[in-house]
């Protein structure tokens, strides 16, 4: 009997030839992912333009898709707690793909936000099967470094997928950003119908997956990643007119700024993932510290655009560098209800979005200016800081 790749056992895959190809599949999605949830926010005032809003009212787009992880990422691990792994992620690609389409096709304000809601519903389930998967696949000891595997077409995505689709959604309109996100979409679904085997991680059920939510472990480490990340985005979801209206950077280098973020993104998920394998809890202290500290940088670097870039930069290595830990703590915390737990950490993380894309447009809109999200930013950070020494502390 000839043996397929599908039928390799889990333990033994780590070792195939097909290895590879599952990691690229897993990889292209989290990288598709990725470009649709930030595009948008260099692209904020095309939008408002095109639509005839305000900047900070067009920030619900951004807004809206976090809520769609918040709300997706919860109820699908859930409802698929019963479905093979492989079968989900297909789904949950399909899925990804359609509500990206209805975004280029929304035709006012009010459906466009309808349409991102949508398109988040996928995203954090999506991560937390794949990152389950990369986990389930990784050498013993080196589990935060396969899952920031994944989680690196994220950070790729910043690099080479928003800038491309903000360089097209400026020269053709920003919808087709959008159509960009969604031909990605429908290549990581063929992607991984080809590539992903079957693989034998057991099934659980509701009852068992909804147990994660007993923890106060799990509830301790997403409000470390809603609070901590959250003073980054309510910086990064107005960076396009801090970078032109403080820094004085020029319109045409904002898509420069945003791929700066993404290789600051690159380095810090790599440096992350590694810090996480040698000392999970003190390498997710050094993260979150460190987003303080650069958010408080980055209120009087923002006024010169050389020190502005380089800031960005390295908010996208600090930002990226606290995701590898944070998943395996919240993997490790939830035993075995590890689906809704991984992916829970994603709804996490667009929880802070939306909560930071609120609070910076509030703060931004009663007067305060651009840099204002950065000094509420350094309060967030230290706040996160705070609460994971309340769980570490804590049995």
């Amino acid at each position: 009997m000839t043996t397929t790749a599908s039928d390799v056992p889990a333990r033994t895959i780590a070792s195939h030839p097909r290895r590879a190809w599952v990691m690229w599949a897993l990889a292209l999605g989290s990288f598709g992912i990725g470009t649709t949830e930030f595009v948008a926010m260099g692209l904020l005032p095309d939008i408002a333009s095109g639509l005839g809003i305000s900047e900070p009212t067009a920030g619900h787009v951004v807004s809206a898709y976090a809520a769609g992880v918040v709300v997706g990422a919860p109820l699908i691990a859930v409802i698929g707690a019963k479905l093979p792994r492989r079968t989900l992620l297909i789904a949950l690609m399909i899925a990804f793909t359609l509500g990206n389409a209805a975004t280029v096709l929304a035709p006012n304000y009010e459906l466009l936000v309808a349409s991102r809601f949508l398109a988040g519903l996928p995203h954090g389930a999506y991560f937390g099967v794949a990152a389950l998967v990369a986990a389930h696949l990784a050498e013993r000891g080196q589990r935060a470094r396969a899952v920031s595997l994944v989680m690196m077409g994220l950070s790729v995505a910043n690099v080479v997928g928003v800038p491309a689709a903000s360089w097209l959604g400026m020269a053709l309109g920003w919808r087709s950003a959008f159509v960009l996100v969604a031909v990605i979409g429908a290549v990581t679904v063929a992607a991984i119908a080809m590539w992903v085997p079957s693989l034998s991680i057991p099934t659980t059920s509701v009852r068992i997956e909804l147990g994660a939510l007993r923890r106060k472990q799990v509830w301790l480490t997403l409000a470390v990643a809603v609070i901590g990340f959250g003073g980054v985005f309510a910086v990064y979801t107005y960076i396009s007119t801090t970078l032109t209206d403080v820094a004085g950077l020029s319109k045409s280098l904002v898509p420069v700024a945003l791929m700066l973020f993404g290789i600051g993104m690159v380095v810090g998920n790599f440096v992350g993932g590694r810090l996480a394998d040698r000392a999970l809890v003190p390498g997710i202290f050094m993260t979150v510290t460190s987003l303080a500290v650069l958010l408080a940088v980055f209120i009087a670097a923002a006024h010169n655009s050389y020190t502005a870039l380089l800031l960005v930069f390295l908010l996208g290595a600090g930002c990226a560098a606290v995701g590898p830990g944070l998943q395996v703590r919240l993997m490790d915390v939830a035993e075995d209800a590890q689906t809704l737990a991984a992916s829970l950490h994603h709804a996490a993380f667009n929880l802070a979005n939306a909560f930071g894309a609120w609070i910076g447009g509030a703060v931004i809109a009663a007067g305060f200016g651009y840099t204002a999200p950065a000094a509420v930013g350094v309060v967030l950070a230290l706040a996160g800081v705070a609460i994971f020494a309340v769980a570490v502390r804590l049995p």
